[in-house]
Parts: structure tokens; sequence; C-alpha cells
């Protein structure tokens, strides 16, 4: 069992670092197709920022996954085990594919699909279930319409300027900005991991559901998660900054304050948010604002049909998983 604890430990950090490194895009697109940042520096600043998140907002969200969508005191080792197989599987899929994918509802349905291949639908919470589900549908609405509302405020305010000006004035701001959403993803995303190890050690009987998430976990993950986006994901950042709508510093600017604080005001409720659907939403958002052929329609549906299949894929791999190798390491 010990050995079992330990692989599993692993996983959970491998998926974090994977996690950073398919949603480095989410954080870098917007700063790299406007020509702010190389990659490179794009992917330092921002695993910057997803570690220096660590140190605020609490563990609310990492709490809603750790017991708050699977009964963890009736789950096992194995089963965690093989959410995690499920929904690193998925990540590298949809990541070779170029595909925007959401890592929080891979891990989610991961999790569940696991739970409910072991245990039944009885291990299911399905208050927490519905809440992320509901905001697959509401985080990327959010995202669009905060970013048309940010856009427009700054084309008021920028109206008397010339476009160089312009420029060279969202050029220094969306520096800012790129840091507030690498903010809001480490704040969000790294708090995923942190619940699924709480649950690991909790049924490994090294924790009590009752007690509090451990400080050195809380650094761990953060610290996986800015590995993993250091390493960068550029299959991705060529679909979200590139190909979805032209972006231009001011355009950039928008959509990163719109989906940074979208995260953030959703992340002090404790709701594990796709950080992957909000960025979409809102570079479609200023996409929208500019007219609605500025947006490439036929990509956006192949991403929401990555987002419609993330959560009944990554079970599906689970369960396969646990059917496969779970029951037998049970024994």
């Amino acid at each position: 069992m010990t050995a079992l604890i330990v692989v599993t430990f692993l996983a959970a950090l491998a998926f974090d670092f994977v996690n950073g490194f398919h949603d480095a895009a989410n954080s870098i697109a917007t700063v790299v197709s406007t020509r702010v940042l190389s990659p490179r520096l794009a992917v330092a600043w921002a695993a910057f920022f997803n570690f220096v998140a660590a140190f605020t907002f609490g563990t609310d969200v990492a709490m809603t996954v750790g017991k708050g969508v699977v009964h963890t005191e009736s789950i096992t080792v194995a089963v965690i085990l093989c959410g995690l197989i499920g929904a690193i599987s998925w990540n590298l899929i949809t990541w070779w594919l170029g595909l925007p994918s959401s890592s929080s509802h891979a891990l989610i349905g991961g999790y569940a699909g696991a739970a409910l291949v072991y245990g039944g639908t009885g291990l299911l919470i399905g208050v927490g279930l519905t809440k992320v589900i509901l905001f697959i549908v509401l985080s990327p609405v959010i995202g669009v319409l905060l970013a048309m509302g940010i856009q427009k405020i700054t084309y008021r305010l920028s109206r008397k300027a010339s476009p160089r000006k312009v420029n060279q004035i969202y050029r220094k701001l969306q520096l800012l900005s790129a840091a507030i959403y690498s903010f809001s993803h480490g704040t969000n995303d790294a708090q995923k991991t942190m619940g699924i190890l709480f649950a690991l050690l909790v049924a490994g009987g090294q924790l009590s559901v009752h007690d509090h998430m451990p400080v050195w976990i809380i650094f761990l993950c953060h610290a996986m998660i800015a590995a993993g986006t250091l390493f960068g994901g550029f299959r991705i950042v060529r679909t979200m900054g590139m190909k979805l709508t032209k972006l231009e510093p001011i355009n950039g600017f928008a959509a990163e304050t719109g989906g940074g604080v979208t995260i953030l005001a959703v992340s002090e409720l404790g709701i594990p948010v796709s950080t992957t659907h909000t960025i979409t939403g809102a570079i479609v958002g200023v996409g929208l604002d500019k007219g609605w052929r500025s947006v490439r329609w036929a990509l956006a549906g192949r991403i929401v049909w990555a987002w419609i299949f993330t959560i009944p894929a990554s079970g599906i791999i689970a369960a396969i998983s646990y059917w496969l190798l779970g029951r037998f390491l049970e024994g």
C-alpha cells in the first residue's frame, strides 16, 4: 500500500506538471500573439505568477475537489490513481491535437469515472458535480461579457490617441494583464491537484477528511504547475492566440484582464472553474466586439466539442483503467 501511495502521489504531481504545460497557452497566448513577449519570456513570466499565487486566496477550491465531488472517506488509493490516469491521458491527447480543453474537468471527470466503477453513483456528490458542470457554461459566458466590456472601455479611453501610441501603452499594460491572468490560473488550477493529494492522504490513512490542507502540499503544487508552465505547451498557443481571432495589444489586455478577474472571483467562491474555458470565452469576446466575422467559428466549434467530451472522455479512460488495473491493485 505504501508503494501505491507513493506512485499515486507522483502521478498527481505529474498531472500538476502536465496541467501547467497544457494550460501555459491560457496564460501566454495573447501576450505572445501580440508580440509583447517572446514565447520563452512569456512562459517564465507566467510561471512566476503561477507560483506567487501560493501565498494568497486560501484552499477553498482544493477542498471542493478533495471532498466536494466524491465521498473521499469511501474511496481508495487505486481509485485516485486511475482517475489521474484518465485526466493525464486526455490532457496529452488534446495537447497533441492542439485543442485547449480543460485540465480541471479532465481531473474531475477522471476522478468521478474511477469512483463510479469502484462504488457506483452513491460515491458521487451531486451538488459538487452540478456546480462544476454549471460553470462549463457560465465561465466562458462571463469571460465573453467581461472582456467585451473592458474592450469597449479601453477603446473609448483611447479614441483620441494615435494607433502607434495605443499600441505602445497597451504593450506595457499587457504585462500587467498577463500577470493577473497567470496569477488567477495558479490560484485556481494548482488547488485542484492539492485537492487530489488531500484525498489521497485521506484514503491512505495519513489525514482525516476534517483536517486542514498541509502547507507543504500548497507549495509543492504551486511549484509543479509553475514548472509545467515554464516548459510551455506551444501547440495550443497557436490555436488560442493566433487562429481564433486577430489580436492587438489592446485586445490582449481586455481578454487577459476579463479572464483573470472572472477566475479570481470564482476562486473566492471555492469553485474549480476551467481557466481554459474562461480565457477562450474572453478571446472570443474581444473578437465579437470587433464584429461577428472576426471570430473563426469553425475552430471555436472544435474547441466547444473538446469541452463537451472532456468530462466523459477522461471519465471513460479512468473507468477502463480501474477495470483493467485498479481492481488488481486493491488486492
